[in-house]
């Protein structure tokens, strides 16, 4: 139903735009929200696109230029004029400049660099200092500063005087000395008389993080609190940026993805699936299944190994699938929750042997229940193969503890020594636990048999 009437729309506009109907346009324009006009610039081309983008007000052509994909927006700007980009730029938060400066060629920088102000280009160099994933290249440096001597009349009116240019204003920070001592926020202002003190009303237990800590340990203290924003401060504890809730939220969403590429055996990629073209989805994918290719080779040496067992027993052949299949899900379940709950802080390289011991007691029951019913489905099919059905019941029991084990201890070990824990997901889990039931299948079925 929405993507019908957004066809609509984009038809409507484009209706106009051959008509000339710039008047009913704009007014089109001002109903719409800025994601949705991004979404209809998808369906327009160049020349539409920059007719259009000229149409909206000066704060929305701001949001539509930084909710746009890098290819457009590097199209845009070749077609629009300095003075019309200096104005959007005027418009934007810093910490959003910075981001579309990260992903523009050097030529588009520079443009860009040079229709800014000298202050804006100021605090664009200070955060593209920073490192990659840090707080402080997503933190944004247009904050509400607050003295604690200051009364709540003079902290109303410094709001009213300056908040348009803040990207929020429901939490002010106190600074003393331009180090961060308190915050209040707005609610507390306009509840409290207009007589009092910050320093009387702020809240001095602040949370706060580091600008060199990782953006994805900042955006989780702010989903685990509940912050609108959090303050950034540096190594002489100065207060120099916030990082807000919606920059939270696009950096938990670009680990997200990054953490689900990894998981299926895709080297991580920011570019959408249909942005990406497809020499380098291929690069992006050949490595991991190189890697499982050249890896795979060790199961077949052991295969190999274990030729005369199979030479005298044929139908244990027919079991290897059932069982590195069976291993390799059971790695990938444990897994898979070990990377989520490292991811959202419920779980720590401390609580290894917790972990352990919990999906050891969970192989034992699915274990057992997966053996039985396969020990039947032998007897069934194989004649009443008791010793047969116990000894593939023994090694199933046997994989699926292993394999719950290596699948729950790998992330964790990942995390501990400063890897993605996302790395050891299936592909990789599966690669490792193939081999190793391979190694616990034939050592079994030989004692058992005498082969």
């Amino acid at each position: 139903m929405e993507n019908n009437y957004q066809e609509m729309r984009v038809r409507r506009i484009i209706s106009m735009l051959d008509t000339h109907d710039f008047k009913t346009l704009k007014e089109e324009l001002e109903s719409m929200h800025p994601v949705d006009i991004v979404d209809a610039f998808e369906e327009l081309d160049k020349k539409e696109r920059t007719l259009v983008f000229r149409l909206l007000a000066k704060e929305e052509a701001a949001e539509v230029f930084t909710d746009m994909n890098s290819d457009m927006r590097e199209e845009l700007i070749g077609a629009l004029t300095d003075s019309e980009l200096e104005e959007v730029m005027d418009e934007m938060y810093v910490d959003d400049t910075v981001d579309v400066l990260e992903e523009m060629p050097a030529n588009v920088v520079d443009r860009l660099i040079m229709v800014t102000d000298e202050e804006t280009r100021r605090k664009i160099n200070a955060l593209l200092q920073y490192p990659d994933d840090s707080a402080g290249s997503i933190m944004n440096v247009e904050y509400i500063s607050l003295r604690k001597e200051m009364t709540v009349a003079d902290a109303i009116l410094k709001i009213r005087q300056v908040g348009i240019n803040k990207e929020t204003i429901y939490t002010c920070y106190v600074t003393e000395k331009k180090k961060l001592i308190g915050m209040v926020d707005v609610k507390d202002l306009l509840t409290a008389g207009e007589s009092r003190l910050i320093g009387e009303i702020m809240d001095e237990n602040v949370l706060y993080a580091r600008t060199l800590d990782d953006q994805e340990y900042v955006a989780n203290m702010i989903n685990k609190y509940g912050l609108v924003a959090i303050p950034i401060i540096d190594h002489e504890n100065c207060l120099v940026g916030i990082v807000t809730v919606d920059d939270a939220m696009l950096v938990l969403q670009d680990e997200t993805t990054e953490d689900i590429s990894m998981m299926a055996g895709v080297s991580p990629n920011e570019d959408s699936y249909f942005e990406t073209s497809v020499v380098r989805q291929a690069r992006n994918r050949v490595p991991w299944l190189m890697l499982m290719m050249l890896s795979a080779t060790v199961t077949g040496e052991i295969l190999g190994y274990y030729e005369n067992a199979m030479a005298v027993m044929p139908v244990l052949i027919t079991f290897i699938p059932m069982l590195m299949g069976t291993g390799g899900n059971c790695g990938s379940q444990s897994s898979t929750l070990m990377i989520r709950g490292l991811a959202v802080g419920e779980i720590e390289f401390k609580d290894i042997f917790k972990v352990i011991f919990k999906e050891i007691r969970v192989a034992l029951i699915v274990g057992a229940l997966l053996a039985v019913v396969n020990g039947i489905r032998i007897c069934i099919m194989y004649d009443w193969n008791i010793m047969l059905a116990v000894a593939l019941g023994i090694t199933m029991i046997a994989v699926v503890i292993m394999a719950k084990c290596i699948g729950c201890v790998l992330p964790l070990l990942a995390r501990k020594i400063g890897l993605d824990p996302a790395i050891m997901a299936a592909p990789l889990i599966t690669t490792v636990l193939d081999t190793c039931t391979i190694l616990v299948y034939f050592n079994i079925v030989t004692a058992f048999f005498k082969i």
